[in-house]
């Protein structure tokens, strides 16, 4: 039966999603509503320092995991001694969450501090590790396969999702899980955006698109969503340098800092967010 098209917010009005939408057609939705998150030239302009900054600080990994679902699905799939590749390490909280019982931990990272930090935590842990320094897929190739793919809070960064996901699934032996916030991880900021810009900022894409198109592309996936009870408590950042992240993080300048800090306080920044687990098995 030919299914009839039907508009959909977030995407080109010249273009059109089917009633049962391809892989390429969700995809094309996720990186326009990805492209939304844009911030305007005037206030992007003013900025000597750019917002979409990833501090080493808030990645680092000490002591004692706590669990949580994502870890717990990793973790059923992880062999005793097997390996795991944590795509967008970061310090590599989603891949030493499963040692034991993995005994081999593999990072790719983007930016060579992070993957530093990689290195010495898993030297801490006394586990063998590898670092792969680039963009995924882009170094995909000359990276190995491993048990278990985890991919945190990276998802939202990658607007070609589609060779994204493939890479994910082609490196996993038996089963790939990705973590994100339900919304985008800087809605939380929304209405701050609002507040000192008068800017109204996107909704979408969220962690069900993601898993609309990692069904369309035939993966057997599933979608859990949870409350994440640790979040912004992970890592022990000082007050003040919690204040300059979301100043730069909202092309403030340093004299808004008090304003801001109020601003956070009401709004209440440390609180738990709504958290998805997207996972599949890979087929032999």
């Amino acid at each position: 039966m030919l299914a009839l098209p039907t508009t959909r917010r977030g995407y080109p009005p010249s273009t059109v999603l089917s009633v049962d939408p391809t892989a390429d057609e969700l995809a094309m939705k996720w990186r326009t509503d990805l492209a939304s998150w844009a911030i305007p030239d005037e206030i992007l302009s003013q900025v000597t320092t750019p917002p979409w900054i990833h501090p080493v600080a808030m990645f680092t990994v000490d002591g004692t995991i706590p669990d949580s679902k994502s870890h717990q699905i990793a973790r059923a799939a992880a062999s005793l001694g097997g390996s795991v590749l944590d795509i967008g390490s970061g310090g590599g909280r989603a891949a030493f969450a499963l040692v034991p019982p993995a005994g081999t931990v593999i990072a790719v990272d983007r930016q060579q501090d992070m993957l530093d930090e990689f290195a010495e935590a898993a030297a801490r842990r006394g586990v063998l590790h590898e670092e792969f320094l680039g963009d995924w897929p882009a170094v995909a190739d000359g990276v190995p396969a491993a048990d278990v793919v985890v991919c945190h809070h990276v998802a939202f960064n990658v607007p070609d999702i589609l060779p994204f996901l493939q890479a994910l699934n082609s490196h996993a032996t038996k089963r790939v899980v990705l973590e994100m916030p339900f919304h985008h991880p800087l809605t939380h900021l929304n209405p701050l955006w609002k507040k000192f810009w008068d800017l109204d900022r996107p909704t979408e894409p969220t962690a069900a698109d993601l898993f609309a198109i990692a069904t369309a592309l035939g993966f057997d996936a599933q979608l859990a969503n949870w409350l994440d009870e640790t979040w912004g408590k992970r890592v022990a950042m000082p007050e003040e340098e919690r204040i300059k992240l979301a100043r730069i993080r909202l092309c403030l300048s340093e004299d808004r800092d008090a304003e801001l800090a109020a601003a956070l306080i009401k709004q209440g920044d440390n609180q738990p967010r709504r958290v998805a687990t997207l996972w599949w098995d890979v087929s032999a």
